[in-house]
Order: structure tokens, then C-alpha cells, then sequence
């Protein structure tokens, strides 16, 4: 047997147990927040606390790659919705899926972790598709002009965290989770059909600005390395 033969089956292991790490980090987030432990969350991928520390040296890098791995994610749905030929069903294609990708949204752990240079990068990029997914809509007279890629993002976060899921996670009612995906699936049809023009009335107030992201995700330490 072959050096490389032997280091086969521990580097796929290796690569489960990542797996299994972000996908239980991103759950811990959902029922916890930010104050979701390190034992929880190795309890969760069925791995001990050793194993998470030889891959992650703390909770924090732990959630900066999941903050990594999610904005690729948005990244990529966002230019999937670009790629479709109708602007709406672009936006729509992008919503969907970024709702539909985890449970909740990252925001818990806004401004408790150090915002890498990556996760910069990976947020402007992101930003930049859906900024185009926006104007590609309002050209087409698809999304409501006083609609921004702002509100669409905070929409998004909202639709997210499913207090329905939430709940039938903790009772343990599998029988319901069918069910209740579709519930809210058609809730989210509802609330993106409110994005559509032409509008019944004018929204209330100003439109959101970038600072209620920015400012959650930034400290004093690391203000120049996002918007």
C-alpha cells in the first residue's frame, strides 16, 4: 500500500467531518445565536472537540469560513440569476435560493468575529451581483422602483429564519417538515410578489443603506476592510 493510498481514506474523513462541522455550526447558529458552543456544535457533526480544533483553531476561525462559504453561495446565486433570461425570474431565482440554502441567516455573529480580508472580497463580490440583479430588474420595469437591493437583502435575512422550522426542529415532528417547507416556500412567493411593479403605494420612510449591514459586521479594528 502506497503512502498515497493510506492518506486517501483520512483526507475523505477529514472532509466529512468539515462537512459535518459547518453544516452543525450553521444549525447551532440558528437555535443559539452567537453563544453557540464549541461542544455543541461538535456534538452536532458527531466529532469530538479534538477533531474541530485540528481544523479550526478556534469558534471564531470556525465562523469566518462559514461566513467564507456562504457568501460564495449568495456569490454564485446571484450570477445564476443574472444568467437567466427574464430579469424577475432572475431576482425571484436568487431569493429562493439564498433563503433556501441553510437554516437562518448568518446575523447572529455580526460584529463578534473579526471581518477577514476574504470575507471582504467575497462580500463585495456578492454585493456587486446583486446591485446588478437589482438594476437589471428596475430597467426591465420588473421590481418596484422604490424597491433597493437593500431592502431585497433584508427580505432575505428575514425569510431565512423560519420560526415554523425552528420549532418542528426542536419537537423533533419530522412528519411536519414537508409541510412546512412548503408553507414556506408560498409564504415566500407572497412576500417577493410585494417587490413587483407596479406598486399599490409608496413604501414608508427612507430606503435602508448599507450601514445596517456594515456597521453590525464591523469594529474599529477591522472598519477599513468592508463597505
Amino acid at each position: 500500500m502506497t503512502e498515497h493510498t493510506r492518506r486517501a481514506p483520512r483526507q475523505a474523513e477529514a472532509e466529512r467531518n468539515d462537512r459535518a462541522l459547518l453544516q452543525a455550526a450553521r444549525e447551532a447558529l440558528a437555535a443559539d445565536g452567537a453563544h453557540a458552543s464549541v461542544a455543541t456544535i461538535a456534538e452536532r457533526a458527531g466529532v469530538g472537540i479534538g477533531s474541530l480544533y485540528r481544523r479550526y483553531r478556534s469558534k471564531d476561525e470556525l465562523f469566518q469560513r462559514l461566513c467564507v462559504i456562504a457568501l460564495e453561495e449568495y456569490s454564485a446565486a446571484a450570477e445564476e440569476g443574472l444568467a437567466h433570461g427574464d430579469p424577475w425570474e432572475g431576482l425571484v431565482h436568487y431569493a429562493m435560493a439564498s433563503i433556501a440554502r441553510g437554516p437562518g441567516s448568518l446575523a447572529p455573529i455580526a460584529g463578534t468575529i473579526t471581518v477577514t480580508p476574504e470575507m471582504a472580497d467575497k462580500n463585495k463580490r456578492a454585493d456587486a451581483a446583486v446591485k446588478a440583479l437589482v438594476d437589471r430588474a428596475h430597467a426591465a420595469g420588473a421590481l418596484r422602483p422604490d424597491v433597493t437591493a437593500v431592502d431585497l437583502e433584508l427580505l432575505i435575512e428575514q425569510l431565512a429564519k423560519s420560526p415554523l422550522l425552528d420549532q418542528l426542529n426542536r419537537q423533533g415532528r419530522t412528519d411536519l417538515a414537508e409541510a412546512a417547507l412548503n408553507a414556506r416556500t408560498r409564504v415566500t412567493a407572497i412576500a417577493l410578489d410585494g417587490l413587483r411593479a407596479p406598486a399599490p403605494h409608496v413604501l414608508p420612510g427612507d430606503p435602508p443603506g448599507y450601514e445596517l449591514f456594515s456597521e453590525r459586521w464591523t469594529s474599529p479594528a477591522d472598519s477599513d476592510l468592508v463597505r
